[in-house]
């Protein structure tokens, strides 16, 4: 019965991983595409000739200089680089742990495997 009671408590944090792992990954995918969007328009305030740009601030646009938007744009994308660095290890150790709780599992689901 202990047996039966472990298995069900092992399945129930095979799952809840499984949940944190689609959560990490959608994360993980929200800020590479934010980055993404912040790379592109680094790369359009690189080629501009102008001295002045307009940047959205809430529902408003502000007009400013074109090296304070690159500065604050740059450190953004510093920022959600290094948190899609940080939920890719939380997603690889979370891989990991559903491995290890997988292989458990089945090894308690088939004892005369082992």
């Amino acid at each position: 019965m202990a047996n039966e009671q472990e298995l069900q408590q092992t399945a129930q944090e095979f799952e809840r991983n499984r949940i944190q792992l689609l959560n990490t990954g959608a994360q993980k995918q929200q800020l590479q595409m934010q980055n993404s969007a912040i790379s592109a328009a680094l790369s359009e305030l690189k080629e501009t000739k102008e001295k002045k740009v307009y940047k959205a601030v809430g529902n408003i646009l502000i007009l400013s200089d074109v090296s304070k938007v690159q500065k604050e744009l740059s450190e953004q994308n510093e920022s959600t680089e290094l948190r899609v660095k940080t939920l890719q290890k939380q997603e690889d150790a979370l891989i990991d742990k559903l491995n290890k709780l997988k292989a458990k599992i089945e090894a308690a689901q088939n004892p005369e495997s082992k």
